[in-house]
C-alpha cells in the first residue's frame, strides 16, 4: 500500500472524511444556533427592547405610551443605527424575575434594563452582556432624621431589599463581613421596596446607587433622605443578548462603543454635520466617510453618524437622563471618560 506523509491511503482517506464531517457538523451547528436577529428585526421594522417596568432616569413611561430614560435612549440608538429612525422601537417592560427568561424566549431582541453583568447570568441563562453601559454599585438610603453617615453604623437595622437579586446577596455578604446583624424585609418589585421604606416598615433601603437616586426623587420630600457614601459592590450594568447570536451581539456592542467614542472625539448631535466633513482619520472611520465598518455589521456606512444625529453621544445620553440635565443629578463619577478621570473606555473603530 502506497504511503503518504507516513499514512497508508486508507488511513489518510478515513482521516480526511472525519475532518470533513467535523467541519460540516460545526457549520451546521453554527447555522442552527445563529438566530438571525438582525434579519427578523428588519422584517418586523422595529427593535423589541426589554426595559425596566418603571425606573425614573433609566426607563419610565408617562402614561401616554411615551418612554424616556438612559436605557430607553440606548434602545433608540440601536434603532437609529439600523433604520435611521430612533422611533422604531417597541418597549417591553419586564420585571427582575422574568427579564432573562423572556430574552431567552425571544420575546425581546435586547435587554436594556439596569441588569448587572455576572458570570452566573451568562452561564446559567446562555446570555452575553454586550458591554458596560453604566458603572454602578450598591448603596444605602436612610432617613435624614437617623443622623447616620456610614453604612458601618447600620447594625441591627431593618433593611428593605428586592428579593432574588444580586442586591440581596450583596447585602448578606456586607453585613456578615462586618459582623453586623440585620433583618431583611424582602419584596418582589422595586415599587414594593420603596413603598415599604416610605411606610416605615424598614429604616434602611438598599439598592444600586442609581436606583436610590431615582427612588429618592419619587419621595414626597426628597431632602428628608440621605444616600450614604458607602458603595459595597461592583454593579456593571450592561445590555444583554442571547448567546450564539454573534452578528446581533456585535451590533449592540458597537452601538455602545460608537456612542462612547463619539464623546471622546468631541462629536455630538449638534456638530455631527461638521464631523461628516472632517479629514481626521479617526473621525472619518466613526462617521463612515472612510472604511466599510458599517457594512461589516450588516448596516450602512453612516450607522454611527445616525446614532449620534438622532440620540447623541454617550455624554449627551447620560446628562439629559440621569446627570446634570436631569432631576436625578447623579455625578458621572466612574462613568466619566477615561480621559477625564473615569473608567469609560471603548475599543477604537479601525
Amino acid at each position: 500500500m502506497r504511503k503518504y506523509f507516513g499514512w497508508d491511503f486508507r488511513t489518510g482517506l478515513l482521516i480526511g472524511c472525519l475532518i470533513a464531517i467535523t467541519v460540516t457538523a460545526a457549520a451546521i451547528t453554527y447555522e442552527r444556533y445563529d438566530t438571525k436577529t438582525l434579519k427578523r428585526t428588519v422584517r418586523r421594522d422595529a427593535v423589541h427592547c426589554g426595559v425596566n417596568t418603571g425606573l425614573p432616569g433609566f426607563s419610565a413611561e408617562d402614561g401616554k405610551g411615551n418612554w424616556s430614560g438612559f436605557d430607553v435612549d440606548f434602545c433608540r440608538a440601536i434603532a437609529a443605527a439600523i433604520f435611521d429612525d430612533p422611533k422604531k422601537v417597541k418597549f417591553v417592560p419586564l420585571d427582575s424575575k422574568e427579564r432573562f427568561t423572556e430574552l431567552g424566549k425571544r420575546k425581546v431582541d435586547v435587554l436594556a434594563r439596569n441588569s448587572t453583568w455576572t458570570m452566573a447570568r451568562e452561564t446559567e441563562y446562555y446570555l452575553h452582556f454586550a458591554g458596560v453601559s453604566y458603572y454602578d454599585g450598591q448603596g444605602f438610603m436612610v432617613p435624614r432624621a437617623r443622623n447616620v453617615d456610614s453604612a458601618l453604623a447600620l447594625d441591627n437595622s431593618k433593611v428593605c431589599v428586592q428579593a432574588e437579586t444580586t442586591t440581596e446577596l450583596n447585602l448578606a455578604d456586607y453585613f456578615r463581613a462586618n459582623n453586623m446583624k440585620y433583618e431583611a424585609k424582602k419584596y418582589g418589585t422595586v415599587d414594593d421596596v420603596f413603598k415599604a421604606y416610605e411606610a416605615g416598615q424598614c429604616d434602611v433601603l438598599t439598592s444600586d446607587v442609581s436606583q436610590l437616586y431615582a427612588m429618592r426623587q419619587r419621595s414626597a420630600k426628597p431632602g428628608d433622605h440621605v444616600i450614604l457614601a458607602d458603595v459595597i459592590s461592583k454593579e456593571p450594568l450592561a445590555p444583554v443578548v442571547r448567546q450564539k447570536d454573534d452578528d446581533w451581539l456585535l451590533l449592540v456592542k458597537w452601538t455602545l462603543f460608537a456612542m462612547i467614542n463619539a464623546e471622546e472625539l468631541g462629536i455630538d448631535s449638534k456638530n455631527i454635520g461638521e464631523a461628516l466633513k472632517s479629514k481626521k482619520p479617526d473621525v472619518m472611520r466613526l462617521v463612515g466617510t472612510e472604511g466599510a465598518y458599517g457594512e461589516e455589521l450588516g448596516l450602512t456606512k453612516d450607522w454611527a453618524a445616525r446614532i449620534v444625529r438622532h440620540v447623541g453621544n454617550y455624554g449627551e445620553m447620560y446628562e439629559r437622563n440621569v446627570g446634570s440635565g436631569s432631576k436625578l443629578g447623579i455625578p458621572r463619577g466612574l462613568n466619566q471618560l477615561w480621559t477625564a478621570g473615569g473608567i469609560l473606555y471603548a475599543p477604537p473603530i479601525r
